[in-house]
């Protein structure tokens, strides 16, 4: 008699099933590969190191990886996410329980005791319709997704910690730049000055000497503050202080700071992306909802069982014939609800409609990326090549102005603006430095942090 209780909820396990529309990806919205000039020295990186080869850059990104408080609080909600899962994931098992109870009670002049002690479960849903494994399924794909937003957070943290330290060395280039114009332009001053009171220039000469003195102190005064600004920025994504011994300037030729990367990969190892991983996650979440909702429509069947001993008497209480039992199916079946369910339904409908919009927006956000990057790589290459020889020919511009001007040929105005087209081309030469390195970081972002072809 004992086994057919057993038998049958055996059965009943084994004719589970789900409602979940089954789970096809999308297709990409985008085209199969990209259209780039491929960079002769380029690399196929699978790890950050291989493209920030610059000792004291990668020092950085591992202190920020180590200490950084945005990319500790991502780790702990995945460890938060997890254990919904895990509490999900239990669900689906039975939960049994021990209890003991004792009763004493006065009735009619008598006292009686009633002492009990059970094991067993208690409200277990059978998942006849998939229900519990569907929203099992959703913890699972929403932890999963919560995973790859917590590598997303990673991986901008390490373009984070390049660009910012980047960005502080072209300021110091700046900075030094500009001490280095001040002193020129104040020499420059003095000479104008003297041959001003020896009545060789004029008031008008000394008078833009001045105002041209004037300006590159402002300069000076913007980039002091902005290299301060720099190590501040820098020291909150480390989230602790900066150690000594980092460079003070970009490197002139050579740009070692960072790698190039190669640019002739199908557009297909975009899904290697975080953020997209994420939106396919939340996509297959979406869709197993579906499941639940779609279960919400049969009927649900849970069970109560138990088994132990009841004695009016604790030393008899596991004596022969003091033993119980309970077997409790119950059955709840909707019957009229004023829509609510089918509402549900169609909620779970469009969102995951809404997913699939998501996702395919995220593909195309990606491609458009790694598209900018892949025409920005060799567009600023041959942009710095072209600046260097714009500095180069200011170089010459400038000693001829200055040569003409001690000799009288020219005005004081040519030499004037030689001295500022000068300064301006070298500030552009160290801005399209920056601007080179930049467009690697965000390639390498956009490529989800390297990639490998298969």
């Amino acid at each position: 008699m004992t086994k057919r209780p057993l038998a049958f909820l055996v059965s009943l396990l084994l004719t589970g099933c789900s409602l979940a529309p089954d789970y096809q990806r999308p297709e990409s919205p985008v085209p199969a590969s990209y259209t780039a000039t491929v960079t002769n020295n380029a690399v196929k990186a699978t790890e950050w190191q291989q493209v920030f080869t610059d000792p004291a850059l990668q020092k950085l990104i591992d202190t920020a990886l180590k200490n950084n408080r945005d990319l500790r609080v991502a780790v702990l909600n995945v460890e938060a996410y997890q254990a919904k899962y895990r509490i999900q994931r239990a669900a689906q098992l039975p939960t049994l329980t021990a209890s003991g109870s004792q009763t004493r009670q006065l009735a009619y002049d008598a006292i009686s005791n009633t002492d009990t002690a059970t094991v067993g479960i208690s409200a277990y849903e059978l998942d006849l319709f998939g229900r519990v494994q569907s929203l099992k399924d959703q913890a699972l794909e929403t932890y999963l997704a919560q995973e790859a937003t917590q590598r997303s957070t990673q991986l901008s943290l390490i373009a984070n910690v390049a660009s910012a330290y980047m960005t502080l060395l072209a300021d110091q280039d700046l900075l030094r730049l500009a001490e280095q114009t001040a002193k020129s332009y104040e020499q420059s001053y003095q000479l104008i000055d003297q041959r001003y009171q020896a009545g060789i220039s004029s008031s008008l000469d000394l008078s833009q000497s001045r105002s041209n003195l004037e300006s590159v102190k402002s300069s000076l005064a913007q980039y002091r503050r902005q290299v301060m600004l720099d190590k501040n920025a820098l020291q909150l994504l480390l989230g602790t202080s900066i150690p000594d011994g980092l460079s003070t300037g970009l490197p002139d030729q050579d740009l070692t700071l960072l790698t190039p990367l190669a640019a002739d990969m199908p557009s297909s190892l975009l899904t290697r992306r975080p953020d997209i991983q994420a939106a396919e996650h939340t996509l297959k979440a979406a869709n197993a909802n579906i499941g639940a909702a779609r279960a919400a429509f049969f009927p649900t069947v849970s069970l109560t069982a138990n088994a132990g001993s009841m004695s009016t008497s604790l030393s008899k209480l596991f004596d022969g014939g003091s033993g119980t039992w309970l077997f409790q199916p119950n059955i709840s079946l909707p019957i009229f609800d004023w829509g609510s369910r089918e509402a549900e339904l169609d909620v779970t409908k469009i969102q995951k409609k809404i997913e699939i919009a998501n996702y395919e927006s995220a593909i195309q956000t990606a491609f458009k990326e790694v598209s900018d990057g892949l025409v920005s790589q060799d567009g600023y290459r041959q942009q710095l090549e072209a600046q260097q020889a714009l500095v180069n020919a200011n170089k010459t511009y400038y000693q001829l102005a200055q040569d003409r001007y001690e000799k009288g040929v020219d005005s004081y105005l040519t030499l004037l603006d030689a001295q500022r087209s000068l300064f301006s081309a070298e500030q552009t030469l160290v801005n399209t430095r920056l601007a080179l390195l930049n467009n690697r970081v965000t390639l390498f972002k956009a490529l989800g942090g390297g990639w490998e072809q298969k």
